[in-house]
């Protein structure tokens, strides 16, 4: 029975504008339209186990709740940071004895991920036997976070950000809920919707702060609100998967040669907090790595725009790493040296007990000089050319040819000394 002092308490905006049914859920289409997975699962009757994967205030959990109404299954919901193994057993338990009683149940588990392995194979007999439907939401790459034994038990469905447009609808439902428009003019609701990323439990607890504070008759401009709301701090893990996505954004934009794009994702991971030492590291590696021999200073400018970070720190450094972004961007690119060092460690794995030819060995020993070593080897600065055209791989490997430069930038230089050199060993031979 509910208690006089709880129904007068006040339920926050975000609980009175809670769902009812799929089609008040916004921004998830796809999923939850009339011809979406979801909803065909519904209407067939068919509800099986699968993981909600996306960002925060997306409607993970709302839409497990609907689902479980509309299905008319028992509904429990655990936390998997705050839920153990024993917590486990108890559901399990009850969803055995309600299924005993012609009751079905279905488990949502926040925060999936968290599990470790042994709690996640638990699922695996009561998910099989259909004790439970499992529905767990995750913020995080399932691919990564969760064993491939539930993940082959379990469909995978995607939730996306929500968009501007679907925050708009949130904004107007909120409207008529509180019974009076919303005190702030279009910046300021375009300022609120930027804010919020795409969470709409957030942007949803936003407009109850704008509501708070706003006194009678007021409209809040951006400003205001700047100075009512507390910043938002950036959605961002340093050892999950919007770490590596980042760096990858960052990565691809600068092969692409794109220094726009390039910087963006730099201040994206400095606005987060990223280390940037790590930056510096795979900025560093790209210039070996994919800028290569095509600009040979890509490397230098990597290990100088280092040591002036190290020596500035932030924020003055950080010019100097975003000076090395648009440098790598706007540099020529090959990966010639890159290719040539995984063949030749591969042939090095595959002949590593092969002897350097006699003739490259030093001699410093009568008994060396007596067996052959260093026997007739050409010291190739008194040659005519500086060129003995000599051979400097094993006999029994043969000559191999790893490095292939590009036809850009410096590179295309060392092709025509490599060509040269070519073409005088092709003459020596004969």
């Amino acid at each position: 029975m509910t208690g006089l002092f709880e129904t007068l308490a006040h339920k926050p905006l975000a609980d009175r504008m809670r769902p009812a049914s799929l089609a008040e859920v916004v921004g998830q289409d796809v999923l939850l339209g009339q011809n979406g997975p979801l909803a065909r699962m519904i209407e067939n009757d068919t509800l099986s186990s699968f993981i909600l994967w996306g960002p925060p205030g997306c409607g993970k959990t709302t839409i497990a709740r609907i689902l479980a109404e509309k299905t008319k299954l028992q509904f429990v919901q655990l936390s998997a940071v705050f839920s153990g193994v024993s917590d486990l057993r108890k559901v399990f338990d009850e969803a055995k004895r309600a299924r005993m009683a012609g009751q079905g149940t279905l488990l949502f588990v926040d925060e999936i991920h968290r599990f470790n392995r042994a709690q996640q194979d638990s699922f695996l007999p009561y998910v099989e036997d259909g004790t439970i439907i499992l529905v767990g939401a995750t913020t995080e790459n399932p691919s990564f976070e969760l064993n491939s034994a539930l993940l082959s038990r379990c469909k995978v469905f995607v939730l996306n950000r929500l968009t501007h447009e679907a925050l708009s609808i949130l904004a107007k439902r909120a409207e008529k809920i509180m019974e009076k428009p919303l005190p702030i003019d279009d910046v300021g609701l375009e300022y609120l919707m930027t804010l919020a990323d795409g969470d709409g439990r957030y942007f949803i607890n936003l407009l109850e702060s704008v509501y708070q504070y706003a006194r009678p008759d007021e409209i809040l401009d951006k400003s205001e609100l700047e100075q009512l709301l507390q910043k938002r701090m950036p959605s961002y893990d340093k050892d999950r998967e919007g770490h590596y996505n980042l760096i990858s954004a960052l990565h691809k934009s600068l092969r692409g040669s794109d220094p726009d794009a390039g910087l963006y994702w730099l201040a994206r991971m400095v606005v987060a907090g990223e280390d940037m030492k790590y930056i510096l590291r795979r900025l560093t590696r790209f210039a070996s790595e994919d800028v290569g021999l095509a600009d040979p200073q890509a490397l230098v400018q990597a290990i100088n725009a280092w040591h002036s970070y190290e020596r500035l720190g932030s924020p003055e450094g950080d010019l100097a790493v975003a000076g090395l972004v648009v440098y790598l961007a706007t540099a020529p690119k090959s990966i010639g040296v890159y290719r040539a060092w995984s063949m030749a460690e591969k042939l090095a794995r595959e002949t590593d007990a092969v002897m350097p030819p006699k003739h490259i060995l030093n001699a410093p020993t009568k008994l060396m000089s007596e067996i052959g070593y260093s026997k007739g080897y050409q010291y190739d600065p008194e040659t005519k050319d500086g060129f003995s055209g000599q051979e400097y791989f094993p006999g029994e490997i043969g000559h191999h040819t790893f490095y292939t430069p590009a036809e850009r930038g410096f590179e295309r230089e060392i092709q025509k000394r490599l060509d040269y050199w070519n073409n005088l060993r092709k003459k020596i031979k004969k």
